[in-house]
């Protein structure tokens, strides 16, 4: 059970024990498996973790967007602004999703409509939404390509998607995201298909952004590195489950879950010796029709003991505000030591 403390006064999103689950051929995939989490008003969240252990999925649920019927919601709460969406109505959804709550998806040419200009994209949402006129919604398409960083938005509004560059489409689902001045946006790996560069200026972008707009924002992502210098406070998922959260600055300074500590050694940093090798996490996510008893790490990680294979770990907190799903999380070693021999 995940310990949970009193709200706070500004939050905007509390998701509380949320059960999102699919059957397949293969049995039930238990996706996002009793997570909860929350995300205050102007604040940048990040949710991590390896592909499949159910980040997207977790925004999916928070958009009302799984697929029926073989995904549903099976359990939990996602209170919004102290409302439960899990409560609201398809018709309801339709006024939230862009409205109160947008969200930018991490292959822009894959949501993108290919025969539609760029300024119909943005000025659609405007007139249904925000019941602009044509001349209200070309106005607001203009000024928030500005916003966004791009440059001739007359000329560009006429343009398609195909002849943007990736960036440029980024910054495209940004500016469509921000034009119905939304309160939360969900940003679902919002840079993996860019280069380096390119990551460092979107992602400098949507900062700014949400501190001049008051936006909050949640970064899903599998990289650390990343919410290392974007996010306030970071959510680690593994197998569908939170296993530790806290501050950007807890969770770098003193890990408390091996998980954690992996995906941490696993970042290249300028403050060691160039002959030291990465270290990655040894073996594979585990099958989620088929998770083993005890904790869902167990068999990737080299702090194991008898008492891992027998009983899940509750979300318990550290210090301050972190929290650790594990029965060794005070013999963990600091982040610099070199990691124990993972068990064949």
């Amino acid at each position: 059970m995940n310990e949970r403390t009193a709200p706070a006064p500004d939050l905007l999103l509390d998701v509380r024990d949320l059960h999102t689950e699919f059957a397949t051929s293969n049995g039930i995939v238990r996706a996002v498996d009793g997570v909860s989490w929350d995300v205050r008003a102007g604040e940048t969240v990040a949710l991590v973790g390896e592909s499949g252990c159910g980040k997207s999925v977790s925004a999916l649920s928070i958009m009302g967007l799984i697929s029926k019927p073989a995904g549903r919601i099976t359990g939990g709460q996602i209170l919004f602004k102290g409302s439960d969406l899990l409560k609201r109505s398809e018709e309801e959804m339709r006024k939230i999703r862009g409205r109160e709550i947008a969200m930018v998806f991490q292959e822009p040419m894959t949501s993108l409509n290919p025969v539609l200009t760029v300024g119909r994209q943005i000025t659609e949402a405007c007139e249904i939404h925000l019941g602009h006129t044509p001349e209200q919604a070309h106005a607001r398409a203009v000024e928030v390509l500005g916003l966004v960083g791009i440059a001739d938005a007359e000329r560009r509004l006429k343009q398609y998607p195909h002849q943007f560059s990736g960036g440029m489409r980024q910054r495209l689902m940004i500016a469509i995201a921000l034009s119905c001045e939304p309160a939360l946006i969900l940003a679902d790996e919002p840079t993996t298909a860019l280069d380096v560069t390119i990551q460092a200026q979107i992602l400098d972008l949507m900062k700014d952004l949400s501190r001049r707009l008051g936006v909050a924002t949640l970064i899903i992502t599998h990289n650390l590195g990343v919410v290392a210098r974007y996010a306030d406070r970071v959510n680690v998922m593994y197998a569908g489950k939170i296993v530790e959260r806290g501050t950007a600055r807890e969770i770098y300074a003193s890990p408390r879950h091996p998980y954690t500590l992996g995906l941490l050694r696993s970042v290249p940093r300028l403050d060691e010796p160039k002959r030291e090798r990465l270290a990655p996490i040894q073996g594979q996510p585990p099958d989620l029709t088929r998770l083993p008893p005890g904790c869902s790490f167990r068999p990737r990680c080299g702090y194991a003991v008898e008492r891992c294979a027998e009983e899940v770990p509750p979300l318990e907190r550290v210090a301050g505000t972190q929290h650790s799903a594990c029965w060794e999380k005070d013999k963990l070693p600091v982040r610099a030591a070199k990691p124990e021999k993972v068990p064949a």
